[in-house]
Formats: C-alpha cells, sequence, structure tokens
C-alpha cells in the first residue's frame, strides 16, 4: 500500500521558504517516525515524532474535518493551524487514490520534499490504519454515554441499536475511562473543550472506536467519559496511558488523573463500570507515581464501592466524624494534619519515620498528632482511633476529597500550597 500528499492549501511565501534541500530533517529524528508506527504508539506520537523531523508545528485531520492529533509549539500556532490562518501549509493525505485526511504544517521553512514526502506518507499510512467508521455527532455520544452511566439501563434493546447508531460494538462488553484534568495556571477560553479533544486522541490512537464526552456533573477540574468498546483489558490500558500521554504532550502544565474500570461484559453493567473508573480516579488523585489507576489496583478502596453506590449519605457522615475536622483545619490555617496523618498510618505509628519523610522534627509531629486528637476525638495512640482516621482518609478519596495542603504555621515544616478540598 503507498502513499501519497498533494497541496492544495496556500503555498507558504518565498521568502519564508528555505532552499530544495535545505537541512530541515532530523534523521534520528525521521526514525523515531518509523518507531512510532511499528510500536504502535498512536497517531499522536507519530505526529509529534514528525514534527521534531520537519521542525514544524502540525495538525492532523480525518476526512471529516476532526482534529486527530496535533504537535504545535505554542498554542497560537495551534490556533493558527486549526484556523488554516496565512502562512498555514495544507497537504491532503492520501493512501492510493483515497484521500483520508489532511496535514497542516506551520514553520519558518521549507521542508525539503523528499523528507516531506517521506512523512506524510508515513503520517497517511497511520491515518489510513486508526481510521473508523463514520460516527454520529458529538451530542449524541454524548447523550448516549450519559444515559448508560445514569443507572441501570431500562431498554437494552434500544440501547443497543443507539450504541450501533454510533458506530460502537459492545456485543463483547466495553471499558469505562475517567480521565480529570486539574488547570493549575491560567488558561485561555475553551480550555475544557482542548481536555476533551485530547482525550479523545489519545483513546482513538489505540481504539478507534472509542468515544468520550464531558461527564454529566459540574466539577471544578474538567472530567471526561471515555468508553472503549471491546473485551481486551490491555487495549483499555494502553488506551488510558494514551490518553495520559496525549494531555500531558497537548495541554503541559496540569495536573491530569486517569481512572479504568474493569471490562464490563455487557451494556447493563456499564452502569457499575462507571463508578468504578470513578472510584479509581478518586483513589488516584494527587498521586504523582500513579495518575494512572485500574479499579483492580485500588486494593481496600474497593470495599467501600458498595458503600458510595448504595448509601453515599452514610459514607459522608463517617468522613464527616473523622477527617473532616482535620480539612477544614488544614484550609483555614493551612497546616499539615491530613497529610501527617496519613504518613503516621503509612509508616505503622512510627514517629520518627514520619518526621524523616515529611521532613520535619519529630516534636512537630507529635504536637500535629495532639491536634487531631482535639478537633477529631480519635487518639492515633489506639487501635480504634488508627483505624477509625484510616477508614476516614479513604472515605476521602473515595467520595473525590482532595486534603488541602501547603506550609504550615509549625516550625520546621516545608511545602507549598496546592489545590483546595473539593467533592466531585
Amino acid at each position: 500500500m503507498t502513499a501519497r500528499a498533494q497541496e492544495i492549501g496556500e503555498p507558504v511565501s518565498p521568502e519564508a521558504a528555505a532552499p530544495e534541500g535545505a537541512p530541515t530533517g532530523d534523521l534520528q529524528a525521521l526514525g523515531a517516525i518509523t518507531d512510532a508506527v511499528e510500536s504502535g504508539a498512536g497517531l499522536p506520537e507519530v505526529v509529534r515524532a514528525a514534527s521534531r523531523a520537519l521542525q514544524m508545528s502540525l495538525v492532523v485531520l480525518d476526512r471529516a474535518g476532526a482534529i486527530l492529533a496535533v504537535a504545535a509549539r505554542s498554542s497560537s500556532d495551534e490556533r493558527a493551524l486549526v484556523e488554516r490562518a496565512r502562512g498555514v501549509r495544507t497537504m491532503e493525505l492520501r493512501v492510493a487514490d483515497d484521500v483520508v485526511g489532511e496535514l497542516r504544517l506551520r514553520g519558518p521553512r521549507e521542508p525539503a520534499t523528499t523528507l516531506l514526502r517521506l512523512v506524510t506518507t508515513l503520517v497517511a499510512s497511520e491515518v489510513e490504519r486508526l481510521r473508523a467508521p463514520e460516527r454520529a455527532s458529538q451530542e449524541a455520544a454524548t447523550a448516549f454515554l450519559h444515559r448508560v452511566l445514569a443507572g441501570p439501563v431500562g431498554d437494552l434493546e434500544e440501547a443497543h441499536a443507539q450504541a450501533q447508531s454510533l458506530g460502537l460494538d459492545l456485543s463483547d462488553g466495553a471499558t469505562i475511562l475517567v480521565a480529570r484534568a486539574h488547570c493549575l495556571a491560567a488558561t485561555e477560553d475553551g480550555w475544557r473543550a482542548r481536555v476533551l479533544a485530547a482525550v479523545e486522541r489519545g483513546a482513538r490512537a489505540v481504539a478507534a472506536t472509542a468515544v468520550a464526552a464531558h461527564a454529566d456533573r459540574e466539577t471544578p477540574a474538567a472530567e471526561i467519559i471515555v468508553l472503549v468498546p471491546g473485551a481486551d483489558e490491555d487495549l483499555a490500558a494502553r488506551a488510558g496511558d494514551a490518553v495520559l500521554r496525549e494531555l500531558h504532550a497537548g495541554l503541559p502544565g496540569n495536573g491530569y488523573t486517569v481512572g479504568r474500570s474493569r471490562v464490563a461484559q455487557d451494556l447493563g453493567e456499564l452502569h457499575r463500570a462507571g463508578n468504578e473508573a470513578l472510584l479509581a480516579a478518586n483513589v488516584a488523585e494527587g498521586d504523582e507515581e500513579h495518575p494512572a489507576l485500574a479499579f483492580d489496583e485500588t486494593g481496600a478502596y474497593r470495599l467501600l464501592l458498595s458503600a458510595m453506590s448504595e448509601d453515599p449519605a452514610e459514607l459522608q457522615r463517617f468522613y464527616s466524624e473523622t477527617v473532616e475536622p482535620l480539612v477544614a483545619y488544614d484550609e483555614q490555617y493551612e497546616t499539615d494534619l491530613v497529610q501527617t496523618v496519613a504518613a503516621f498510618l503509612d509508616n505503622d505509628g512510627n514517629v520518627a519515620g514520619t518526621a524523616q519523610k515529611l521532613f520535619t522534627h519529630r516534636h512537630t509531629i507529635r504536637y500535629r498528632l495532639e491536634r487531631v486528637r482535639e478537633l477529631s476525638g480519635l487518639d492515633v495512640g489506639s487501635t480504634d482511633g488508627r483505624e477509625k482516621l484510616s477508614l476516614g482518609l479513604k472515605a476521602m478519596r473515595v467520595l473525590g476529597v482532595t486534603a488541602p495542603g501547603g506550609p504550615a504555621s509549625e516550625s520546621g515544616t516545608t511545602g507549598g500550597r496546592v489545590r483546595s478540598p473539593r467533592r466531585s
């Protein structure tokens, strides 16, 4: 199968073009493109490698004009590519005589013809490999996801027909991903829409028929729900990893978390899968070492899923009676009581180990634990107190409450302020 590219857009001005054969390509970067194709890393990784090889900003679109991958040097470059501003070169991506998509390029120099043909051939082949059946509108996909995740599906036959209209084959089941993005700096308008686009690009790079939509609830973060059709757990795991990579690459400098459910064997189990993915995302929240977490990896938190589903008010009451006073105190006085309790329990009640982990003096740790007893009525020196505090911390994570943190008033404390607590 061969591929070729045909120019259809406005050419770059002669003043900006480099002489034919100018050294605009990097052979190592070109090799990285073929490596990405051969390893199955996905179209976004292929396009980023192509951007390095051409030393240009790129965007790839499918035949319907939907953006499949972006590799831009800045947000202004990305806008220029999407809006086809002056100086943007547009190439048809073809496989034989079949147009499979479009490549838009922007940069200070004209790439060598041979290098450009090699790059477009590889990109076109990757687009063709991943090209999915035509899907209905984003509104229809959003409505379907919200319906099946809101609760048990009443009319399964009708729901299956709706799935088929979206190009979704759920006969073997599906997996749900929850991707959550926290804006840690000032952003431009449309940030949430860009998060959705990045999540869908990442998921579809691995699972071509995956669909994504904003969650059906108000949250401070941008929360995206992804449905990955099929019973292949490895495929769903790779889709989650690809989502995380695309978020970091396309929208750097923000905080991201991805939770993944077990496979739902049929459409009627998607509600359960949605709860599992949400729980995994909540548990992974704030964990920089494990930002992508599967439900099966949540350990003891899994025991609280039924409590969250069947009686969330009871779980909320338990959290309120144990850890919430510490969260409120930390928020008001910028202390680290919640973090200290968590570290103390992780270190099996060893004060010296806790102090070493938090880079704080032992006397400071003892002072904080005494404050914990005063606020919660729970003594970390007793087995009952430690058990209730441990469960309270788990309830906090299951409920999606993020503990505050920051520079404490106690001597010897270090740290920087992070996000305020919130409920999902």
